[in-house]
């Protein structure tokens, strides 16, 4: 049931935190064909060593940003660090968006040859999803797999897949994993799997592809927390993104994947001033008080459209979370102001 899918469909979205960007050579093979996104973050200073002769790369730098969305909305929006990669979300025309971190290369298999990544995305999310009855056999629509006795006929053919949430090898994504220093993830697991409706998920954005006509204004976090400046949060940005696409993919009714495809993540991990900033529980706490919020969420039927439900959730944000803490309330202001700049991106004239 994979659906080809055209080169001229696909957008790769890349955050360049540091100057050289020579990791690209590892994925020329794989992404040279389609069109490459690069956004320079704000607060890079340096000039970027991009390796040459990729045949559509655009970059995009603070400058731009500052043109294109004016300075008041890049100090609401805050694209830094990390969430730089949701400018290049915004900017994208296509219809697949494939996003990997600056500190990932392609897995190889047993022959030396890069695994490509980008097909398997496109395989989650050009088939369908199983949301409302989990398969016990993971994904049934993957090659030699199926569906598994009693599952439900009325329920096989599935709904849209939105999001496709790959993972990696190498750095595990634990909490403060300075308390489990030198472990690392070797365990690849060929599984792909429907994460069930009304189930949150600890989305991360290193290696994520997502279908941009369907979901793409709920793929933006609103929430960032103070002294960013010194220390990023990306991991928090990251969570509430995912709890928000996730409450908007069960509202709409589409679903979301995780497992293949894997990547390779290279570096230590977090610093421990990093650590320790996260083990200040700021982050923490808050999510403590959203996560319930939003298992709870209900949004109205009169939401039929990603931007709607995005407008629609960011009110609830602010009148019953902007009461507990002051960045609840700047991120319903952010989110909407995002939906803003979406729709006057997008809107066909």
């Amino acid at each position: 049931m994979f659906k080809m899918v055209e080169d001229d469909e696909v957008d790769i979205v890349i955050a360049a935190l540091n100057q050289d960007l020579g990791f690209l050579e590892e994925w020329r093979s794989l992404i040279s064909r389609f069109h490459i996104i690069i956004v320079k973050d704000p607060e890079l200073d340096s000039g970027l060593q991009i390796p040459p002769d990729f045949p559509s790369l655009s970059v995009y730098t603070r400058s731009d940003m500052e043109a294109r969305i004016g300075p008041e909305s890049l100090s609401l929006l805050r694209f830094t660090g990390f969430s730089t990669r949701y400018y290049g979300y915004l900017l994208s025309k296509r219809r697949y968006v494939v996003s990997i971190d600056a500190d990932c290369v392609p897995l190889k298999d047993n022959l030396g040859r890069p695994i490509d990544i980008v097909r398997q995305h496109l395989a989650n999310l050009t088939t369908p999803a199983t949301p409302l009855f989990f398969n016990t056999l993971y994904d049934p629509y993957a090659k030699g797999s199926d569906f598994v006795r009693g599952y439900p006929f009325g329920l096989r053919c599935g709904v849209n897949c939105a999001v496709s949430c790959g993972l990696w090898l190498n750095i595990p994504d634990f909490d403060a994993s300075i308390l489990k220093s030198g472990k690392r993830n070797d365990r690849l697991v060929d599984a792909v799997l429907t994460v069930p409706k009304g189930t949150m998920l600890p989305l991360s954005g290193v290696n994520v592809a997502f279908d941009r006509e369907l979901i793409g204004p709920a793929l933006f976090s609103g929430l960032i927390l103070a002294g960013e400046g010194k220390v990023r949060h990306e991991t928090v940005e990251d969570l509430w993104c995912g709890m928000c696409v996730k409450v908007v993919c069960d509202h709409l009714g589409y679903g979301i994947k995780s497992g293949m495809p894997y990547v390779q993540r290279g570096g230590d991990g977090e610093t421990e001033q990093e650590i320790q900033m996260e083990r200040t529980m700021e982050g923490t706490s808050l999510l403590e008080v959203a996560v319930p919020f939003f298992q709870t969420m209900r949004l109205p039927q009169s939401a039929v459209t990603a931007e709607e439900c995005i407008v629609e959730m960011a009110k609830l944000v602010r009148e019953e979370l902007g009461r507990a803490d002051p960045s609840f309330a700047r991120a319903a202001d952010a989110m909407e102001e995002w939906v803003r700049l979406w729709r006057s991106m997008h809107t066909k004239q």
